[in-house]
């Protein structure tokens, strides 16, 4: 705990020092000023009692106004100064953790359970984890001082009664803990159900799954789910705030009547001459403070705890999340082409082999066609081509370089690709397309050029604002007021392009990997594919990953795949003539269109 605050205290000093130092004095200041207020309030109950103390009287009155300005005016400030902090510390933690997350070399922590728990909870602390801790440490040291304080007032009176009363603090700071690590765990342990949640109440709002929700009428279905998963995290937190209340109830007792004895005995001295009026208020208010003191330092430092084990899950996520880009050359230009040999591999240790010793090689100005069926290891094969895990074993070169020694970024630079389901960006048209570049994102010219080769120009020319329209139903157009202001949507299809338009984007990329790219296309789109495969034969490669093999068969060569092997390798002709699994596949979904054929024909 001590090395996770202390460097969160760190970022908060770099940050905004000043605004740290300003907040540590004010916290002393504020701790000192309970104090001086209960002993001026003493003298003033004294000398109310006295004739001729009017002057004294005037002055601790005087000074008792101005402890109470400064007691009403440091708050304000503290909280000021508090909030420049935590959005200072804000933006630096949250930017360190977003290049940890997406500068990592693959993509394996966004594909597991337990790593996407990790994230969210590192998330929740960007936000927070700095400043609570900032705001405890502040609050403990602000009670600290007072509780030294009053404890020597205390002591002067009655040593025994303040040594009781701060040992009454130990036990009541053990369960506090204990409660807070009890509870930490149950965030950790609900995680998941608490991101199942979410998943499903982004279901809820997504305009696509509406769809089917409404027409199989899973809206039933789905609040169920909510509603198990709501009261299994409700369930674990009664769980804790009933420990908590078992374990601090006693302890409240215990702290109630060791006040309530410290009244007696205060009332007792008085009666006996032994204690002054004032006397008896400052003890009774000493007590009091020492107590509540006692209580929030007890607060405070369990608020730390909790902090520290939730920005403990943001450094980990900042030196774990993982293997970062090891220095590396830049690939040149592919020129003998990219070969993959004797590669294995498979997801995790226990798993299953996914790709079982393959070897292959994807040659500059051919277009080479991956096909099998699902579960083949193809759209794994993409992701060793593009860096996004290692080889299990094996190797992949790169003219001859093995891929593990080259730098990833440079790698991808000369790298484009259609994945099956390109993502959509809550953003213009043109920066949907121009993301394929990002340099080049501005270029107007290009984005075009790419929208043009994908066929998906006409109708991004159609919207509204052009190629400045949003594509979004959820963010608004960056020109309010515009024709397309409230942002508007496109068909599957039409997305599909503007994913084939951003791999377009990339002019001069060595690979072009198309990943199930017609996936929701019609025939004219498929033709653009191939006219776009036909231009990029003279300056790279391409590799063509598709289950429709009216697409495959203009391919150079033809790999098929089964089983994490590779089953058959060569032209089209040569694997039909060959009658293997690529001449059923296509004989199957010939098949079909015979039949469509035979109807036409039908009087």
């Amino acid at each position: 705990m001590a090395r996770t605050v202390g460097y969160a205290l760190w970022l908060t000093v770099r940050a905004k020092p000043l605004a740290v130092a300003v907040i540590g004095m004010a916290a002393v200041l504020t701790g000192t000023l309970g104090t001086a207020s209960a002993l001026l309030l003493r003298d003033v109950v004294d000398r109310l009692s006295v004739k001729g103390s009017w002057p004294a009287l005037q002055r601790d009155v005087a000074l008792l106004a101005l402890v109470g300005v400064a007691a009403a005016m440091v708050p304000p400030l503290t909280q000021y100064l508090q909030s420049q902090v935590r959005r200072a510390v804000g933006e630096v933690v949250q930017e360190r953790l977003a290049t940890a997350v997406t500068g990592t070399v693959g993509i394996g922590g966004l594909e597991e359970p337990a790593a996407q728990d990790r994230l969210r909870l590192a998330w929740q602390a960007t936000s927070s984890g700095p400043d609570q801790m900032l705001s405890a440490v502040s609050g403990a040291v602000q009670a600290a001082v007072g509780v030294v304080g009053f404890t020597g007032t205390l002591a002067a009176m009655n040593p025994w009664l303040a040594l009781l009363g701060c040992l009454a603090a130990v036990p009541r700071l053990v369960t506090q803990l204990g409660v807070n690590r009890a509870r930490n765990g149950m965030m950790l342990r609900t995680s998941g159900t608490i991101r199942r949640q979410m998943t499903v109440r982004a279901l809820l709002l997504d305009a696509n799954s509406g769809m089917e929700l409404r027409l199989f009428g899973l809206g039933g279905f789905f609040r169920a789910r909510l509603a198990t998963d709501l009261r299994a995290v409700n369930q674990a937190e009664r769980r804790v705030d009933r420990r908590a209340l078992l374990s601090q109830a006693p302890l409240a007792l215990l702290g109630a009547a060791i006040a309530a004895g410290g009244l007696v005995w205060s009332i007792a001295m008085a009666d006996r001459g032994r204690l002054t009026v004032g006397d008896v208020t400052v003890f009774v208010a000493a007590l009091a403070a020492v107590q509540s003191g006692l209580a929030s330092m007890v607060q405070n430092v369990a608020v730390l705890d909790m902090s520290a084990v939730s920005f403990r899950h943001l450094l980990d996520a900042l030196h774990g999340s993982g293997p970062r880009p090891a220095a590396g050359g830049a690939p040149g230009p592919l020129r003998t082409g990219i070969e993959l040999r004797d590669v294995w591999f498979r997801y995790r240790e226990d798993g299953p082999w996914i790709l079982r010793g393959v070897d292959l090689t994807i040659r500059p100005g051919q277009t080479l066609a991956l096909v099998g069926a699902n579960g083949a290891g193809k759209s794994t094969l993409v992701k060793l081509l593009c860096r996004f895990y290692e080889p299990t074993r094996g190797r992949i070169l790169w003219d001859g370089a093995d891929l593990d020694g080259l730098d990833p970024e440079r790698l991808r630079d000369r790298i484009s690709a259609v994945f099956q389901n390109p993502t959509r960006y809550d953003l213009t048209a043109g920066e949907n397309i121009g993301l394929g570049a990002v340099d080049l994102v501005e270029d107007t010219d290009r984005i075009r050029r790419s929208a043009a080769r994908a066929g998906i120009a006409p109708a991004i020319e159609a919207l509204p604002d052009g190629y400045r329209t949003m594509l979004s139903r959820v963010i608004a157009s960056p020109t309010p007021g515009g024709p397309a202001a409230h942002g508007t949507q496109l068909s599957g299809g039409q997305w599909q392009r503007v994913g084939l338009a951003r791999g377009f984007m990339r002019e001069g990329a060595d690979l072009l990997i198309l990943d199930e790219p017609s996936a929701s296309l019609d025939p004219d789109a498929e033709y653009q594919i191939r006219t776009g495969l036909r231009a990029l034969r003279a300056t790279g490669a391409a590799l063509l990953i598709s289950h429709r093999l009216s697409d495959v068969r203009t391919a150079d060569r033809v790999v098929v795949l089964g089983g994490g092997r590779i089953l058959e390798e060569g032209s089209h002709e040569e694997l039909i003539e060959q009658g293997g699994e690529y001449a059923r596949l296509f004989a199957l979904q010939a098949d079909g269109y015979q039949d469509l054929g035979e109807l036409a024909a039908l009087p």
